[in-house]
């Protein structure tokens, strides 16, 4: 699956930050569907077939985060938040809940555009079967992965994944036996530079994977934490 064009959907209520970056995404050829309050956007999530949204977390009506959660409850296309306060537990919230990336206030747009064709490429990147079906599926221990589906079964119950956490499971299965440093990890997924708050990201998303899969950080049988190197799992 290739993206010729993608529905964005973006949800600011400061009018002047909604239409710039409609702006800068219309020039990239997407179709932009935009709301400056979150009920609104709840009922584009509803009727119209979305790949991307960027969400802004203070809203007057619903939040940012709220939205987030209603759109994981259905569907896996990425989400990014707009936070207008570079505040950690911020970014922690809006990541537990689902989202793929953020990115703070005031931004600059291009670095945006940057952020929503990365997300699209790797949402394009799992949900392709342009490679053979073996090459697209792990099982082992229970777990099934399967990279045409973007799909994620344990013990035959399925798993309901985002695009990022499917990535980071995808890579550490696909490495099994191997460390995979937080720096390493995050430049295949996130397909972005490594700095020191990006481990945070990284420990967030592991750490939703793990309550997914029902698994323990203390006594893992899947994700395994090497301190002070990065994340394994076991053949």
């Amino acid at each position: 699956m290739i993206f010729l064009t993608a529905n964005i959907l973006v949800v600011d209520d400061e009018q002047a930050i909604a239409d710039l970056v409609e702006l800068y995404l219309k020039n990239e050829d997407y179709r932009v569907f935009k709301f400056y309050n979150g009920q609104d956007a709840l009922s584009c999530i509803a009727d119209e077939k979305l790949d991307l949204a960027i969400l802004d977390v203070m809203l007057p009506d619903e939040d940012g985060f709220a939205i987030c959660q209603r759109i994981r409850e259905k569907h896996n296309f990425p989400v990014i938040m707009l936070t207008a306060k570079d505040e950690e537990i911020d970014k922690i919230t809006g990541l537990t809940l689902g989202a793929d990336d953020y990115i703070t206030k005031p931004f600059r747009p291009l670095e945006l555009i940057a952020r929503v064709k990365a997300q699209l490429r790797r949402f394009t990147k799992y949900n392709s079967a342009e490679s053979s079906h073996e090459e697209n599926v792990i099982m082992f221990s229970g777990l099934v992965l399967n990279k045409d589906q973007h799909e994620c079964a344990l013990n035959e119950k399925p798993l309901s994944l985002t695009p990022t956490e499917f990535s980071i499971l995808w890579v550490l299965a696909f490495n099994k036996g191997r460390v995979v440093s937080s720096e390493e990890l995050f430049r295949e997924v996130w397909g972005d530079k490594y700095f020191s708050n990006s481990n945070n990201t990284v420990m967030v998303h592991i750490r939703h994977l793990r309550e997914k899969m029902h698994d323990s950080a203390e006594h893992p049988k899947y994700i395994k934490t090497v301190w002070g190197v990065g994340y394994k799992i076991e053949k």
